[in-house]
């Protein structure tokens, strides 16, 4: 039996591949959260992407077989599906929640960095055994989100005081704990700059469009992958808008 390749590396194969960087968010509004809507759109997008995203929009309404199917669909087309769930709790329930997306077919999830080092790297160890990955926040894409990422925090050595702002922490964790991507958003370029230049780990980019993050520019300082939802999901000509982002290619590291 043939060993699938880490999370990582596939979603770089497929993104090769499709020669896209886009991840499309599935943050549906409730009168197209149906099976057929979601299959229909992933057949006509699905050469324009690397990755579908989905978040409690679709995960709360839906039951486990629906996901499941979805899931199947996202892969019968080539991509990789990442849970949205900003997972944060202690280790026996990281442990359970990691397990229950696996059997729904998830490939990676995303997760809050809060739960301190040790947490997530005892996660992060039990995904890859799994093949899943994990994406860990580092600076999200709403407004005030410097009021919780931002904060100035101290940490102490012996006698000796550092002060950081809590995202570098954040990274610090990431490298540490050999996550597979960080989430940073592209609303926030002096930040997602900075960031490039901690870490090699490659870069998922939520805000764009609806929120204001400029593509391009996001590219520019430092995005591997571009996370968007609602700027294509609610556009008149989705093929058409995904296909003057992939245009961008040539910006990547």
């Amino acid at each position: 039996m043939n060993k699938i390749p880490p999370y990582r590396k596939r979603i770089a194969q497929i993104s090769l591949a499709n020669k896209s960087f886009i991840i499309l968010a599935l943050d549906l509004e409730s009168r197209y959260q149906n099976i057929r809507y979601v299959q229909n759109m992933i057949r006509n997008l699905y050469p324009f992407l690397c990755a579908i995203k989905m978040n409690f929009h679709l995960l709360l309404p839906s039951n486990r077989r629906t996901i499941l199917d979805i899931n199947k669909i996202i892969h019968s087309y080539g991509l990789q599906s990442i849970a949205d769930i900003k997972l944060n709790d202690i280790g026996n329930t990281n442990e359970v929640t990691i397990k229950y997306l696996h059997l729904m077919g998830f490939d990676s999830v995303i997760v809050n960095p809060i739960i301190g080092e040790k947490e997530l790297s005892s996660l992060v160890g039990l995904a890859h055994k799994i093949g899943m990955g994990v994406l860990s926040l580092a600076y999200m894409s709403h407004e005030n989100t410097r009021e919780g990422y931002g904060l100035d925090v101290v940490l102490r050595k012996s006698n000796q005081k550092e002060f950081l702002p809590l995202f570098e922490v954040f990274v610090r964790y990431a490298k540490k704990s050999n996550v597979d991507g960080i989430i940073v958003g592209a609303t926030h370029l002096k930040i997602l700059k900075r960031i490039s230049t901690l870490t090699n780990i490659p870069i998922y980019s939520p805000g764009l469009g609806t929120q204001g993050g400029n593509p391009r520019l996001a590219i520019q300082n430092g995005s591997s992958y571009l996370i968007m939802g609602r700027s294509i999901l609610y556009s008149k000509d989705k093929r058409k808008t995904l296909s003057r982002l992939l245009e961008l290619q040539e910006l990547r590291k």
